[in-house]
């Protein structure tokens, strides 16, 4: 196994889904907005999980986005 290329592959992987990931969730938050289901200041409750197939392994972080 090659270390380097192992570490920056899943830096390059978790990188691209924490900017993918903001940008979504502030695109849903602003259309939210504009609809007026939000009010602007809530706290909304989020998970994320993270499944790597092959290894069986699958871990989830929760934690809130608060918009005030």
């Amino acid at each position: 196994m090659n270390d380097e290329a192992f570490q920056h592959s899943i830096r390059k992987l978790l990188k691209n889904v924490g900017v993918t990931t903001q940008q979504e969730i502030e695109k849903a938050v602003e259309q939210a907005l504009a609809d007026g289901h939000l009010k602007g200041n809530e706290r909304l409750p989020a998970r994320v999980t993270v499944e790597v197939d092959g290894l069986s392994l699958a871990l989830n972080f929760d934690g809130d986005i608060t918009l005030e």
